[in-house]
C-alpha cells in the first residue's frame, strides 16, 4: 500500500476529480456536480485553495474552495450562487474566510483518515494566511433516512447531541466544526430535499 499524498491539484488529474464527483454525488443534480471546465477555472482562480490526496497517481479524495468574507447577517444562500455555479468567480484574494465548496472521498478509501488530512489543509492555509476561519454548506446525507419521521432542524441538533451519526456531519463537528444554523434549498439533492447546514472553523 503506497502512503497517500496530500498535495494540491494538478490539471491532468482533473478527469478523475469529474469521475470522483459521479461516484460520491449519486443522488446530486448533474447540473451541481462539478465539471471539468469548474475545476479549470478553480485552478486559474486560486490554485493554493484546491487539493487532492493520492495513492500513487489515483485521486483517492480532493478538497476545492475560495476565499470570501462570509457575512453572517445574511447567511442564507444556494451553493451554485455562491460558488458562482462551479466557477469560483466569487474568489475574492482579500476575503476572510475560506469557503469550502467541496470536500469528497472515494468509497474505497473512506475511513482512512483522509477527509481530517484535506481539512487539516484548508486549516493551515487560513492560519498561514491570518484568515477568521472556514465557512461551508455541509451536506446531511444521514437524513434521507430520517425525513419520514423528524423534520431537518431535530435531525440536525440530534446529530450535535451526538444521538445520531451523520456521516458528513458528525466528522465535521469532530474537526472543530460548530453548526450557524439550517441552510434549505441549498443543493438540488433529492436525497436530503435539498437542505444543508451553515457550519464555520474559527482560527485559533
Amino acid at each position: 500500500m503506497t502512503e497517500m499524498l496530500i498535495t494540491h491539484t494538478r490539471p491532468e488529474l482533473i478527469p478523475q476529480l469529474v469521475e470522483l464527483q459521479i461516484v460520491c454525488y449519486p443522488t446530486l443534480a448533474d447540473s451541481s456536480r462539478l465539471k471539468a471546465v469548474h475545476f479549470e477555472s478553480h485552478l486559474r482562480l486560486f490554485p493554493a485553495g484546491q487539493w487532492v490526496a493520492l495513492d500513487g497517481e489515483r485521486v483517492a479524495g480532493m478538497s476545492a474552495g475560495f476565499l470570501y468574507t462570509f457575512d453572517f447577517g445574511q447567511p442564507h444562500h444556494s451553493f451554485d450562487e455562491i460558488i458562482g455555479y462551479g466557477f469560483f468567480t466569487r474568489h475574492d484574494p482579500q476575503g476572510q474566510h475560506f469557503y469550502g465548496a467541496d470536500v469528497s472521498v472515494h468509497p474505497d478509501y473512506r475511513g482512512r483518515g483522509i477527509s481530517r488530512r484535506l481539512y487539516d489543509a484548508r486549516k493551515e492555509l487560513v492560519r498561514q494566511r491570518r484568515l477568521r476561519g472556514i465557512v461551508a454548506g455541509g451536506m446531511i446525507p444521514g437524513f434521507a433516512h430520517y425525513k419520514s419521521v423528524m423534520d431537518a432542524e431535530t435531525y440536525v441538533a440530534r446529530v450535535v447531541a451526538g444521538d445520531i451519526f451523520d456521516p458528513t456531519l458528525s466528522v465535521q463537528i469532530r474537526q472543530g466544526f460548530r453548526v450557524r444554523g439550517l441552510l434549505p434549498n441549498y443543493l438540488p439533492d433529492s436525497a436530503t430535499d435539498g437542505w444543508s447546514v451553515l457550519i464555520e472553523w474559527l482560527a485559533d
